[in-house]
């Protein structure tokens, strides 16, 4: 059980999802992430647009940030016309001590995995809540092919230490995609041969499993906010 209440942890959000806005600067092209804290870096990117005249335009990771991006009055890119961005802001599910996460909570992990990979520098939004010793606790995503999907869940099965759930008979992700929601508990030690064996799978086509990945992490706990920079981090 989550040691903060509904209201804190939606504090939280807002105040990471707004810190994470001092990475951008105008003339930026940006990822920009999917879930209930980037909500809050959309929201200030707009306002940062509208009253201080940013000049920024972004890639999103799904229709719903798509949605509200330009209702927000940020521009789109789309990949014809664009093969880099600067930097990316994404939630995430869980992560470590050594910045390795888990996402798709929200099913867009495809799109977010090909900006994230797209990016010169991926900034993490996150309450205090998402922070672990290691990872598993929330059931890893795994986005997989409608064909043959019910053999891919028997052979993620033989590595997963827990059950195999189909996410809902109807679900389907923005690529028209099936989620698998794979419950290891917190006992994913090594996230990248994790990850390697998952994708080496026929069927499956995409993990949650996002391993040297992110550069910072912008964490929002009740006493403010906290940056988490890796060693290695390109911003």
């Amino acid at each position: 059980m989550s040691p903060f209440t509904a209201e804190e942890k939606e504090a939280m959000k807002a105040e990471a999802g707004i810190a994470a806005c001092a990475f951008v600067e105008s003339g930026m092209q940006i990822g920009i992430g999917t879930g209930s804290t980037v909500k809050y870096t959309i929201l200030e990117l707009g306002r940062r647009i509208r009253e201080e005249g940013l000049k920024i335009s972004g890639i999103p990771t799904s229709d719903a940030t798509e949605s509200l991006s330009i209702e927000q009055g940020i521009p789109m890119l789309n990949w014809r016309d664009c093969d880099y961005l600067d930097l990316v802001i994404d939630g995430a599910d869980e992560f470590d001590p050594h910045l390795h996460l888990i996402k798709g909570g929200g099913g867009a992990l495809l799109r977010e995995k090909i900006v994230a990979e797209s990016s010169g520098g991926m900034i993490v939004v996150a309450d205090a809540s998402k922070r672990v010793d290691v990872l598993g606790a929330f059931p890893l995503p795994i986005e997989v092919n409608p064909y043959g999907w019910e053999q891919t869940k028997r052979r993620i099965e033989s590595l997963c230490s827990g059950t195999v759930e189909l996410r809902g008979p109807d679900y389907r992700t923005d690529n028209g995609n099936p989620i698998l929601d794979a419950h290891f508990g917190p006992n994913i030690s090594d996230p990248i041969q994790m990850e390697a064996d998952l994708r080496a799978i026929a069927g499956v086509v995409e993990v949650g499993l996002f391993t040297n990945t992110a550069d910072v992490v912008v964490l929002a706990a009740p006493g403010g906010c906290e940056l988490i920079r890796k060693p290695t981090a390109r911003l």
